[in-house]
C-alpha cells in the first residue's frame, strides 16, 4: 500500500477486517448452501438468479470498464453512482469535526452534503473569473489553506469537471498545478460525470491515466449520464490500487444488483459504447439548436460555455421563468441558490421532442 494513502484513511480503518460476505469469501461450488438464500424467486419464476446475492465487485464489469477507461482492473471499484463513491470517500478519509473536505463552489451540492451528514467539515474556495470571463479554480487560494495549520486539515479536494452546474471544463494545466501542489498531503477527487461529452482532444479525456503519475489523484464515472443508464445507478471511482482497497472496507457488501450488472455490462459492450457515441452526437445537435435559439431570445442575459448535455444561462427573472415553464409542463432547474449564479438556470438537453416542447413555452 501506497504510504501516503494509508496514512491519509482514517486511523480506525487501518486494522479493519471487511465482512466477509459469502459471496467474497467463497466461490465455485455447484449447491450454494452458505447465504441462506431462498432457493427460488415466487413473484418471478423466469428469473432463475434473482435468489441469489451478486458479486461483491463483478470481475466482468470491472474489466469492462477498465478497458473502456483505460485503466487497470485493480485501479477501480463499482459503485452505486458516483454518489456512493463520494460517501465511501468521506467515510474512508475524514475524522468527524476534525477534519475536512474542499469544495469549490459553485459546484454539484453532494459533496458538502456527504461530509455534512459524516460530521467533516466543509472548506470552500470559490472559483474565481479568469481572463476570458470563464469560472475557474483558484489553486493558489486552495493551496494557501491547505496549509493553513491552525484550521482544520483538508483531506479530500473535490473538483468537478466538466462543471455541474456551469458545463464548462476546468482548465487540465490548473488540475495539474493543483496535484503538484498538493503532494501527498490530500487527494484530488476530480468528479468527471460528463467526461464523454467532452472533445476527443480535450485533455480531460485521457486524464485517468494520470493516476499513474498522480497517486494522490481520484477520478469518479458515471453510466447515469451519457449512457442513460440513471435509473440502473452505477458508477466507478478509479485511483491507485491502494486507494481502491480502503474503499472496498467499507463499501456494501453486494453494491450492485444482479439487473444493474446485465444492464451496465451491455452497455460497456462495443455495441452498447457505439450506440452511446451515436446519441452524443444527436445530443450535442440539440444543444447547438437550443444555444442557437437561446442567442436570439432577448431576456436571455448570458449564456454560459458548456461541454455537457445542459445549458446555463441567467436571466433577469429565474424563478418566475421556471414557474412559466412548469405550469405548461416543462421543468427546468433554477440555479439561483448556488453561489455566483443568482438568476440563473440549467436546461437539460432532450430528445427533439421534448426542445420542441421547450421551445415553444420559454418565451420570445
Amino acid at each position: 500500500m501506497s504510504d501516503f494513502i494509508a496514512k491519509l484513511q482514517r486511523p480506525h480503518l487501518v486494522d479493519l477486517t471487511p465482512y466477509q460476505s459469502a459471496r467474497r469469501s467463497m466461490s465455485g461450488g455447484s449447491v450454494w448452501l452458505n447465504a441462506n438464500e431462498a432457493p427460488a424467486t415466487p413473484a418471478f419464476p423466469e428469473q432463475n438468479n434473482w435468489n441469489r446475492y451478486p458479486s461483491f465487485q463483478s470481475d466482468t464489469l470491472n474489466q469492462a470498464y477498465a478497458n473502456y477507461s483505460g485503466v487497470q482492473r485493480e485501479q477501480l471499484l463499482s459503485c452505486r453512482g458516483s454518489d456512493e463513491a463520494i460517501e465511501l470517500l468521506v467515510r474512508s478519509f475524514c475524522e468527524p469535526s476534525s477534519e475536512a473536505v474542499m469544495i469549490t463552489t459553485p459546484t454539484y451540492g453532494m459533496y458538502a452534503i456527504s461530509a455534512a451528514t459524516h460530521g467533516a467539515q466543509v472548506v470552500d474556495c470559490p472559483l474565481q473569473t479568469d481572463s476570458q470571463g470563464e469560472l475557474q479554480l483558484d489553486v493558489p487560494g486552495m493551496l494557501a489553506r491547505l496549509d493553513d495549520d491552525s484550521a482544520a486539515r483538508v483531506k479530500l479536494i473535490f473538483v468537478c469537471s466538466p462543471s455541474n452546474p456551469l458545463g464548462n471544463e476546468v482548465d487540465a494545466a490548473a488540475i495539474r498545478a493543483l496535484l503538484e501542489g498538493v503532494g501527498e498531503r490530500a487527494l484530488v477527487v476530480l468528479d468527471q460525470a460528463y467526461i464523454e461529452f467532452v472533445s476527443a482532444d480535450s485533455e480531460q479525456a485521457d486524464i485517468a491515466a494520470w493516476i499513474a503519475d498522480y497517486p494522490q489523484l481520484v477520478v469518479l464515472r458515471t453510466l447515469s449520464k451519457a449512457f442513460g443508464l440513471a435509473a440502473l445507478r452505477c458508477g466507478f471511482a478509479l485511483g491507485q490500487p491502494a486507494l481502491i482497497e480502503i474503499l472496498r472496507k467499507v463499501i456494501a457488501p453486494y453494491p450492485l444488483p444482479a439487473p444493474t450488472l446485465v444492464g451496465a455490462e451491455h452497455a460497456l459492450s462495443a455495441a452498447g459504447v457505439s450506440a452511446m457515441r451515436a446519441q452524443l452526437a444527436t445530443i450535442k445537435q440539440q444543444r447547438q439548436r437550443l444555444l442557437d435559439e437561446l442567442s436570439t431570445r432577448s431576456w436571455v442575459q448570458r449564456i454560459w460555455p458548456t461541454a455537457t448535455n445542459f445549458v446555463l444561462i441567467s436571466v433577469a427573472d429565474a424563478a418566475g421563468l421556471v414557474a412559466q415553464c412548469q405550469a405548461q409542463g416543462v421543468l427546468i432547474r433554477n440555479q439561483s441558490s448556488q453561489r455566483g449564479l443568482g438568476q440563473c438556470i440549467r436546461i437539460s438537453i432532450g430528445s427533439e421532442q421534448e426542445m420542441n416542447q421547450l421551445l415553444e413555452v420559454l418565451p420570445q
